[in-house]
């Protein structure tokens, strides 16, 4: 009597003794797009709702119709903050030296002009307290960290206090967006979500 194999199911990567470091997640095979790794833990992403990809859109577009000579916006690109922390943030300024080639992978965390996330339910913790805590350590003198407040978009801007290495808030932004760095640019926010109009009859 021949005996049926057994169905194998997925097969998840063991993490070494110490975890994984920001080199293992580039040559581990399979892994969902937008893995992170924090704390040599690797973190997977929820699929995206609406408003997360609306406001990722929006932001990318505008940042870089804003964005001077010299420097590059890229979306959903990975950053090296240390050995064991290797973090994905929807958004990134880059000075436009650090952009290299079509098969680069990640840049340093240390060259990130500016790092903003769109928080999602999943990642809220991460994105609220984990997450700014490793970019300021690092050295990203800018995070915007954005909300969403019963549908509408809500920008929190933040500063690196270089003393400390900690941020500090420089404003809260509901509707208009308006700032003079890391460069000047304005935004209305409403336009993340509004309403396409209907086609009209013939």
């Amino acid at each position: 009597m021949s005996v049926e194999p057994e169905a194998s199911g997925p097969t998840w990567p063991v993490p070494p003794k110490g975890g994984w470091t920001a080199d293992d997640l580039g040559r581990l095979p399979n892994l969902p797009p937008h893995t992170e790794l924090i704390d040599g833990s690797l973190v997977f992403v929820s699929p995206q709702t609406l408003f997360h990809l609306r406001a990722i859109n929006f932001l990318n577009r505008r940042l870089e119709d804003a964005a001077p000579a010299g420097l590059e916006v890229l979306r959903e690109f990975t950053i090296d903050v240390d050995p064991q922390n290797r973090l994905e943030p929807d958004v990134i300024v880059v000075p436009s030296e650090e952009v290299v080639g079509p098969g680069q992978t990640r840049v340093p965390a240390d060259t990130v002009v500016l790092a903003l996330d769109v928080v999602a339910l999943d990642s809220a913790p991460r994105d609220r307290e984990a997450k700014p805590l490793k970019y300021s350590k690092a050295g990203i003198r800018h995070y915007w960290r954005v909300e969403n407040d019963e549908g509408r978009p809500v920008v929190h801007a933040f500063e690196l206090e270089p003393a400390t290495r900690t941020y500090v808030p420089t404003g809260i932004f509901h509707d208009d967006l308006k700032v003079s760095v890391p460069f000047t640019i304005e935004l209305n926010l409403t336009a993340i979500t509004a309403r396409r109009s209907a086609p009209e009859s013939p």
